[in-house]
């Protein structure tokens, strides 16, 4: 029960509010992603999943965390993995398709990116993957590379992946929803999730004042982790809150973020299942490793006013 000596009502927002015994949902509460909330699980609609020729299907957008999977599939195929070649398919979240019967089947938490791997090591039945850190194990475990067998530097590499999935809540889900898409400006909820993302950003610019890489000298899946969601934003492109953080300030994670930036796999990585920006870094679906030439957004509205 709430003190109301400790907690006046009248100064709750909205004035007098309290919390009522039994929380009840309402549909359509506000905020840019109303329409695709709710509180609870499972599929909306029947909906199977294509299946591409690549034994690696991914489903998925170029969120922070698709781009985390993406990025990872395009290291290993410019590592020389050619089994690491993939058919990438687009999940729109602002149309539900994530509530499709097909990928619920995948990840029952309904959450961008889930990967399908059907020529798993030992054979089998096809095995099903979701979360974005468990991805990324999964395929550093399966192809041998960007994770080392060096136990100390594999202990600090999944320390700062698993630092990154305990993190990205608040950068994104606190932050970024308070700052950029509730439909109210609250100023403690702003100012108490600034405060975090300000201190991860300090964790992270003490830690590669000293390291090259997250886990040292060796580029890894902590790097492709960490790198779409911090690097982003101290580029000032996240939720166009760069000034209002003073980002320029952390040089060291700056610094860290173009050297990842300039890679050639991060940066076709990047552009799958990405629906926004630049016609030219948008590659809504990827089966072929010619779909980067021949298939981004500004290529195919060409060909199709060619024909018009």
């Amino acid at each position: 029960m709430t003190d109301d000596t400790k907690f006046p009502p009248e100064k709750n927002f909205p004035a007098g509010y309290q919390p009522a015994k039994v929380w009840q949902w309402e549909p359509g509460n506000g905020g840019q992603f109303a329409n695709i909330n709710r509180p609870i699980a499972g599929p909306t609609h029947d909906k199977e999943l294509p299946v591409g020729k690549h034994p690696l299907q991914l489903y998925s957008l170029a969120t922070p965390n698709g781009v985390k999977v993406t990025v990872m599939l395009e290291e290993l195929l410019e590592a020389g993995h050619k089994d690491a070649d993939y058919d990438a398919w687009l999940i729109n979240i602002g149309e539900g398709n994530q509530f499709g019967s097909g990928f619920v089947g995948v990840n029952p938490n309904s959450k961008i990116p889930a990967l399908m791997d059907h020529a798993p090591k030992g054979g089998g039945a096809p095995i099903r993957l979701f979360e974005s850190g468990s991805i990324l194990i999964y395929l550093a475990e399966k192809f041998g590379a960007f994770l080392s067998t060096d136990l100390r530097v594999r202990a600090e590499t999944i320390n700062w992946l698993m630092w990154q999935m305990g993190a990205g809540p608040y950068l994104g889900g606190g932050f970024g929803h308070f700052y950029a898409y509730a439909p109210i400006k609250i100023q403690y909820a702003i100012d108490r999730f600034a405060m975090e993302v300000k201190r991860q950003l300090d964790v992270l610019d003490r830690h590669l004042a000293d390291h090259e890489y997250m886990a040292g000298a060796e580029y890894s899946i902590a790097d492709m982790a960490i790198w779409p969601w911090y690097g982003r934003l101290v580029k000032g492109g996240a939720y166009e809150a760069g000034e209002f953080l003073e980002v320029t300030s952390y040089k060291n994670v700056i610094r860290w973020t173009d050297q990842i930036a300039a890679r050639p796999a991060v940066n076709r990585g990047r552009i799958v299942n990405k629906t926004s920006g630049e016609l030219s870094e948008q590659l809504h679906e990827r089966h072929d490793a010619s779909d980067f030439e021949l298939r981004t957004q500004d290529k195919l509205e060409a060909q199709k006013d060619a024909k018009a």
